[in-house]
C-alpha cells in the first residue's frame, strides 16, 4: 500500500521507516495536499505492522505537520508542502550531472600546506587517547571554561620553551579550534573603531578571509624576499592590527630579519595596536634552529598563533593562542560567547603526547624527512627546467615558490591544470593587488616521496612546457 516497502532487519525502526517512507511521498508530490492516508488499522493490515507501529508514525507525521487529523475525520495530507517540481528537476539533473563525470586521476598533487599522515604515529596517539579516556573523572566531563585544558597549557608552554626558547606562563596560552578559530578570535577583538588590519601582500587567502568575515578592511602591504616591506608602513592611518607570517611568510617563504621585527613593533606601539604572528610551520627549518618568534621581543604587543595541524595532523583541530594580558579578559568573553572550549579528550591525549615527548620525536623525524624532500624536489625543479626556474623559500616548512621569469599563471592556468589532472597552486591566487606575482608557482611536497615528487615535477614541466 503506498508503494511501501519495510525492512523490518533494518536497524532503524519500522515507525521511523514508515514515517519516512509517507514523509518523502508528500515532499515529492505523489502523496498531494488534502489527499486521505488511510486508516491506522487499514495500513497496518497491508503492511503487517502492529497499530500502535503505525499510529505512531501518524502522530509523528501530525506533530510535525505533514499531515492534519481532527477528531471523527480521516487524517490528510496538509497544504504547500509539495516542493516546486522545476526546483525537483533542475537539483536532480545537477546531481546526476556531477554522479556523471568521472574523478580525473591525479597526476601531480603540490598543494600547499599538507603534512605526511603516513609517517604519523597513529598507535601512539591511540594509547594517548585510551590512557587520557581512563583518566578523566566526572569534574573533567563539564564546562572547564574557554582558555583550555590547564595540564595541556602547562605542557604547551614547557613544549615552547624547549623547541623554540620561549618563556611562556600557562595562564597566557589559550587553546583554539585551529589556528583559523584563533585569527577570528583576534580579528573579532581588533575590529572596532573601524580601524584596519595590515596585512602581507601576497598573503593565505583563507586567513585574509578570516578578517574580510569580520568586516575588518584591509591594507595590504607588499613583501618581498624577506618578508614585509616595513618601508611601506602607512603614516597617519588607524591601525588596529598587523598579520604577518614572520618565520616564513606564507606564501612567498621570506624570513622577516630583526630590523624589520624591531620596526613592526615600533610601529605598533605608535599606533596601539597589535602584531598577529601566524606561526604555522616554522618547526620544520632545514638549515639551523627554527626562527625565534616575534613575541618574544614584545610579548605585550604580539597576538601569538600556533596549531598542531602540521606537528601533528589537521583533523586534531587544537591550535593555540598566546595573548597579551590586556587582551585577554575580551578574548574569554569572545571565546565563551562563541562555542565555550575544545572537546576535552583531544586535549587531554596531546597533554600526555607531549609530557611523553613523543611529539619531540615525531618533529625531529620528520624534519629529517621533509628535509630530504626539500633537496629532492629542488633537485627535481633543476633537471626539469634548468635556470629558467628560480626557488623561493626553501629553508623552512613543506612548500617552496617557483619562479619562472617568462611563464604567466592565472586562474585560468589554475583551473586548466586540475582538469589535467595536476594540482598546483600560483601565487597570484592569494595575492591582495593582482599582477604582480604572476610568473610564481607554489608547490607543497610535504606529503610526497621523492619519487612522487621527481614523478611530479615531470608531469608539470610537460603541462608548462
Amino acid at each position: 500500500m503506498l508503494g511501501i516497502k519495510l525492512e523490518k532487519k533494518k536497524e532503524l525502526t519500522l515507525k521511523r521507516q514508515l514515517y519516512q517512507a509517507i514523509k518523502e511521498r508528500i515532499e515529492r508530490g505523489e502523496l498531494d495536499q488534502g489527499d486521505l492516508l488511510p486508516s491506522t488499522r487499514e495500513l497496518a493490515s497491508a503492511l503487517d505492522l502492529s497499530r500502535n507501529t503505525v499510529c505512531e508514525a501518524y502522530d509523528m507525521l501530525i506533530a510535525e505537520g505533514y499531515v492534519i487529523s481532527r477528531c471523527g475525520t480521516a487524517t490528510r495530507v496538509a497544504e504547500g508542502i509539495k516542493r516546486n517540481q522545476r526546483q525537483n528537476q533542475t537539483l536532480a539533473t545537477h546531481s546526476g550531472a556531477s554522479e556523471a563525470v568521472p574523478a580525473r586521476p591525479t597526476l601531480a598533487d603540490f598543494r600547499t600546506g599538507q603534512p605526511d599522515l603516513r609517517l604519523f604515529p597513529c598507535y601512539s596517539w591511540q594509547q594517548m587517547v585510551h590512557q587520557a579516556a581512563a583518566d578523566l573523572g566526572g569534574a573533567d566531563l563539564g564546562y572547564t571554561g574557554p582558555q583550555g585544558l590547564y595540564e595541556l597549557r602547562v605542557e604547551l608552554a614547557a613544549w615552547l620553551y624547549r623547541a623554540r626558547g620561549m618563556s611562556v606562563k600557562p595562564d597566557d596560552i589559550f587553546i583554539t579550534s585551529g589556528a583559523t578559530f584563533g585569527l577570528h578570535l583576534a580579528a573579532a577583538l581588533l575590529s572596532g573603531d573601524g580601524g584596519e588590519i595590515l596585512t602581507e601582500d601576497p598573503c593565505h587567502s583563507g586567513m585574509r578571509r578570516a578578517f574580510q568575515n569580520r568586516g575588518c578592511r584591509l591594507h595590504p602591504i607588499p613583501v618581498d624576499e624577506q618578508g614585509m616591506r616595513t618601508e611601506l608602513l602607512p603614516l597617519g592611518a588607524q591601525i588596529r592590527g598587523i598579520y604577518v607570517t614572520p618565520s616564513h611568510q606564507f606564501p612567498m617563504g621570506g624570513i622577516l630579519p630583526a630590523v624589520r621585527r624591531a620596526a613592526l613593533i615600533r610601529y605598533a606601539d605608535a599606533q596601539n595596536a597589535y602584531v598577529i604572528e601566524d606561526d604555522y610551520d616554522s618547526e620544520f627549518r632545514y638549515s639551523g634552529e627554527p626562527i625565534a618568534p616575534m613575541h618574544a621581543m614584545a610579548p605585550d604587543r604580539v597576538i601569538y598563533i600556533g596549531t598542531f595541524s602540521k606537528l601533528a595532523f589537521p583533523a586534531l583541530r587544537v591550535g593555540y593562542a598566546i595573548v597579551p594580558e590586556a587582551l585577554q579578559s575580551d578574548w574569554k568573553r569572545l571565546r565563551t560567547h562563541i562555542d565555550v572550549q575544545n572537546p576535552i579528550l583531544e586535549q587531554a591525549a596531546l597533554a600526555k603526547f607531549l609530557r611523553t615527548r613523543r611529539l619531540d620525536r615525531h618533529v625531529k623525524k620528520m624534519r629529517r624527512t621533509y628535509g630530504e624532500r626539500r633537496k629532492a624536489i629542488a633537485a627535481a625543479l633543476q633537471e626539469a627546467f634548468s635556470d629558467e626556474c628560480r626557488v623561493w623559500g626553501d629553508q623552512t616548512g613543506l612548500h617552496l615558490t617557483a619562479e619562472f621569469p617568462n611563464k604567466h599563471f592565472d586562474h585560468n592556468f589554475y583551473d586548466r591544470c586540475r582538469e589535467g589532472g595536476i594540482l598546483v597552486t600560483p601565487a597570484e591566487n592569494h595575492a591582495i593587488v593582482k599582477g604582480k606575482h604572476e610568473n610564481k608557482l607554489l608547490l607543497g611536497y610535504g606529503h610526497l616521496t621523492p619519487e612522487e615528487i621527481q614523478k611530479g615535477v615531470r608531469e608539470l614541466a610537460n603541462f608548462i612546457l
